[in-house]
């Protein structure tokens, strides 16, 4: 009798429920040709292959048979061909990759083998496609507070009845409060290196020397129990004061309280359901404040299931959302760090360093720069792809796409996320040691963030003048003196040399 075929990939750490153990051979493939042409942050290729194999491990001890394919130049497509030889594979089940295009290939692949294919749902959300889609028919606009109003409906998380606790939706207006300097943070766990970890390490490096980032100091969890443990720690340590100070950015603390936890539940090492159980536990226990426990959980069953819905509803249209149509080159300091601007810089050098930077650093930093300048959409999204460790199509692409830049023209966003350097000088402490002077808006020292800003606005006046949430900004640039808008537009002029950056 023939068998069938678990495909499991890094980013989706299946546990197979359902399926006969003497009837399922299960492969774990580390498929080098997915992670070759965009040069993925080597921290971020370590925790996936070595989460991988040790999911590998546990499956076998579990009594799985597993065929476990490490780093090879073979396709994946030949690699399931020698095991169909092998093991006499009469059908093929894969759980549900993180990219459109992997979904479109491996379908081909199923159909040249001749393999029936039976895809299997993600069971790290909360929320099917099916369901995501009719939550989203018949609407023109995607908005995240009617789904997340929905979201908490659903689940019940920190809801009394059919009203939400503490009377209100929506604390984010509680929690912008800027950093100052000389708060204490705790800093995150940090986990040692096993022997699986230290070979993954090793042909990482080989592998993929010139991919970005470094190896030193890798410290993710790679285990399920690793991950609880970092999942604890927030809980008790961080999350009581988290919400405060979400949106804060400091020199020399990349983390502050941020949860870290992202990497984990994107690879499924984590769910979204026992993240969230925790959250709740902590504020029905009176450990934590309602603001810190909302946020927290808006991240997880609003926004991190929104784009996920979002993502398969829209491609792979989506992919080539352009509103501005901008196409300028990514500056090459996002990949060397090399730059004047305290901001990028102490955002660029952490994500070359850790595969992370938090989503204000990610939004409002980098994001709002590459914006403003006028960089190609399908270019900063590459960039984010590669960088971060939680970084995956189905999360990344419609995060940078409609929000950090908001090339689908709004159909994500209400309004573009652009900001003057004003935003970073009352969100963080960068602007203290700054080459630049963020209070100045032309001259060779002005603040880049400033004239980039309103060059931005005058680029796009046809496309944004209507937007109810840009008129202010408009009035204030028609307000300008002629001759103080053409010095802004030329010093903008002068900083699309990133020489000058």
């Amino acid at each position: 009798m023939g068998k069938q075929l678990l495909l499991l990939s890094g980013d989706h750490l299946f546990l197979p429920q359902d399926l006969n153990k003497q009837e399922t051979i299960i492969l774990c493939a580390e498929v080098k040709e997915f992670y070759s042409d965009i040069p993925h942050h080597k921290k971020k290729l370590v925790l996936i292959f070595s989460a991988l194999r040790h999911h590998a491990e546990m499956l076998r001890s579990q009594g799985w048979q597993v065929e476990y394919q490490k780093l090879t130049d073979d396709k994946l497509e030949q690699v399931i061909a020698r095991l169909c030889q092998m093991h006499d594979i009469e059908s093929m089940t894969v759980a549900e990759p993180g990219s459109y295009a992997l979904k479109q290939m491996i379908a081909a692949w199923t159909d040249a083998l001749a393999l029936p294919l039976q895809l299997l749902e993600n069971e790290d959300f909360l929320l099917s496609h099916q369901e995501f889609e009719n939550w989203a028919q018949g609407r023109k606009l995607y908005r995240l507070e009617d789904f997340y109003r929905f979201m908490r409906k659903r689940t019940c998380y920190l809801m009394e009845g059919s009203r939400p606790s503490g009377g209100r939706w929506n604390y984010d207006k509680d929690n912008r409060n800027p950093a100052k300097t000389g708060m204490s943070f705790t800093k995150p766990p940090s986990f040692e290196t096993d022997a699986i970890t230290q070979a993954v390490i090793k042909d990482v490096e080989h592998h993929f020397p010139a991919h970005f980032g470094n190896l030193e100091g890798f410290d993710f969890a790679v285990t399920r129990k690793d991950a609880q443990k970092a999942l604890a720690h927030f809980i008790d340590t961080q999350l009581p004061c988290f919400g405060a100070t979400q949106d804060a950015m400091l020199q020399g603390e990349p983390v502050l309280n941020h949860s870290l936890l992202s990497p984990y539940l994107n690879v499924g090492l984590l769910a979204p359901k026992q993240v969230c159980d925790a959250a709740q536990q902590a504020y029905e226990a009176g450990t934590t404040p309602i603001e810190a426990v909302e946020g927290f959980i808006r991240q997880i069953i609003g926004w991190r299931e929104y784009i996920r819905g979002l993502y398969w509803l829209l491609m792979p249209e989506y992919l080539n959302s352009n509103f501005f149509d901008t196409h300028r080159d990514l500056p090459e300091f996002y990949w060397t760090t090399e730059t004047k601007m305290t901001c990028m810089r102490e955002a660029l050098t952490q994500t070359r360093d850790r595969a992370y930077a938090h989503h204000i650093q990610r939004l409002m930093t980098t994001g709002n720069f590459a914006m403003l300048y006028g960089v190609a959409p399908d270019q900063i999204h590459k960039w984010y792809l590669a960088v971060y460790a939680d970084a995956h199509e189905w999360v990344e692409l419609p995060n940078v796409i409609g929000m950090s830049q908001f090339a689908d023209g709004g159909l994500l966003a209400s309004k573009p996320y652009a900001a003057s350097g004003a935003y970073i000088n009352r969100m963080s402490d960068y602007c203290t040691s700054c080459a630049f002077d963020v209070s100045a808006k032309t001259g060779d020292n002005a603040c880049p963030f400033n004239s980039l800003y309103w060059d931005f606005l005058h680029r796009n006046e046809d496309k944004l003048k209507d937007n109810m949430r840009m008129k202010f900004s408009f009035r204030n640039w028609y307000n300008f003196e002629e001759e103080k808008k053409e010095n802004i537009l030329r010093r903008a002029y002068e900083l699309k040399n990133p020489h000058n950056l």
